[in-house]
């Protein structure tokens, strides 16, 4: 039990001492460890992913499957811009596409008596 009071002891000891250290550290310095801990984070991953696929395909093998893994990093989930529905007759360039909450100038019309459907954009 002292051993072990003793390396959590030690090891809360290291991350005060690492911290006061980093305390120290000028902006450059600061974005200079950042990229590093990104660069060996990125690495670390890259080799971690590596290894979990080898093991996939070593599993896949014990049982006589076969499998294919994808690497594609470059889809992604395509975003289209949404068009907005409605505008603000008091101010042309407040609009809002009819999603999420209405905007207040919505809110605000409606509750002095105006319809949502006053406020459509004619296409």
């Amino acid at each position: 039990m002292t051993i072990f009071v003793a390396i959590i002891f030690f090891s809360l000891n290291f991350i005060e001492t690492s911290m006061q250290k980093i305390d120290e550290l000028s902006l450059l310095e600061l974005q200079n460890l950042i990229k590093e801990a990104q660069s060996t984070l990125e690495q670390k991953q890259h080799a971690m992913r590596k290894e979990v696929v080898a093991q996939i395909k070593e599993l896949a093998a014990s049982i006589d499957v076969t499998v294919q893994i994808i690497d594609d990093k470059t889809s992604k989930r395509s975003t289209s811009e949404v068009v907005a529905k409605y505008q603000n007759p008091q101010n042309p360039l407040e609009q809002w596409t009819g999603r999420g909450l209405p905007p207040k100038w919505m809110k605000a019309l409606i509750e002095a008596g105006h319809a949502k459907e006053d406020f459509l954009i004619n296409r």
